[in-house]
């Protein structure tokens, strides 16, 4: 991956008008209007890493498995993309999930979930605990990982995962996650100017979208409203320069107050979904990523744990 100053982002974001889809709500209708009727490709890129092997399966939605080549790899990770919910994964979600196959050496699943106006924040978690708990049965200890929306969907699977499984994952990794879709921090309108990608009147469109018929504060759709009590381990990234980063600091401290373990990667002056980005500094939070995942895939069952019965 070529490596560009993290000073030349956000002015490359802005003249591309990243925020285009946020900005406005009308943007937002326009864009999800134009990927319903002509959705975008997700396979994965034609030159990936050559040190792992891809496959793909259909369980009610296309889900790959990316497989680490020369050992025998270690548990599971399910990595899921985020995209603001309309926008399909991308190139940089598929070579993070392929460097997390080969360096932590374990199985990664991408399910390419169903998204708006199509999906819904209940019917995808509950798509993706299914994935869990078949990972858990074919692979042993397994984590889950998100960015962005993604990390919205991580965060609300790992809460049903302990609510309707009794379930605690070794590691949770959120990547600037959305966690309040009501939009309401009075933080958000201080940080909005120096943020060049998101922006309240879109996300608010695509949230009201993605909530379907439940309430936009309930923990399925805004998890920061869930009690974070029980859950596993959580590695969390924010960049400063983002509008999603005040409910961050909120996490961190619902998890503080909750007794959760919460490895909080804060970097000033970075924008939304810096690890993902080819910049110096993003390339070391994908290592810490990696670092962070490796470690729950080894991590054995908790006493008096047991894993799920095959379904």
């Amino acid at each position: 991956m070529v490596t560009v100053p993290s000073s030349l982002i956000a002015p490359a974001l802005r003249l591309m008008r990243a925020n285009r889809v946020f900005a406005t709500a009308d943007g937002a209708r326009r864009r999800v209007r134009e990927l319903e009727l002509r959705p975008t490709p997700y396979g994965p890129p034609s030159r990936m890493r050559r040190d792992v092997r891809i496959d793909v399966s259909n369980r009610s939605w296309p889900v790959y498995t990316i497989t680490p080549f020369g050992s025998t790899p270690t548990g599971s990770v399910v990595y899921v993309h985020g995209g603001g919910w309309l926008n399909q994964i991308a190139g940089q979600h598929w070579h993070l999930a392929a460097q997390i196959a080969a360096e932590a050496n374990t199985v990664v699943t991408v399910p390419i979930y169903p998204l708006v106006p199509f999906g819904t924040a209940a019917v995808v978690a509950a798509g993706i605990v299914d994935l869990v708990l078949d990972n858990l049965q074919w692979y042993g200890a397994t984590c889950i990982a998100g960015d962005s929306a993604g990390g919205q969907i991580a965060l609300s699977t790992a809460l049903a995962l302990r609510d309707e499984h009794g379930i605690t994952l070794p590691q949770t990794v959120l990547v600037s996650p959305a966690l309040d879709l009501s939009w309401s921090n009075p933080r958000i309108p201080a940080v909005q100017p120096s943020d060049p990608w998101l922006a309240t009147p879109g996300g608010e469109v695509l949230a009201r979208l993605w909530k379907g018929d439940r309430d936009i504060l309930d923990p399925v759709v805004s998890p920061l409203m869930g009690d974070l009590a029980g859950l596993g381990p959580l590695t969390l990234f924010s960049g400063s320069r983002d509008v999603l980063n005040p409910d961050a600091h909120l996490l961190v401290g619902k998890a503080a107050a909750a007794g959760v373990d919460l490895d909080f990667h804060e970097a000033v002056g970075q924008l939304h979904v810096y690890p993902l980005l080819p910049t110096t500094i993003g390339g070391d939070a994908r290592a810490t990523i990696v670092h962070a995942l490796r470690r729950g895939v080894t991590t054995p069952l908790s006493v008096g744990e047991t894993p799920p019965a095959p379904r």
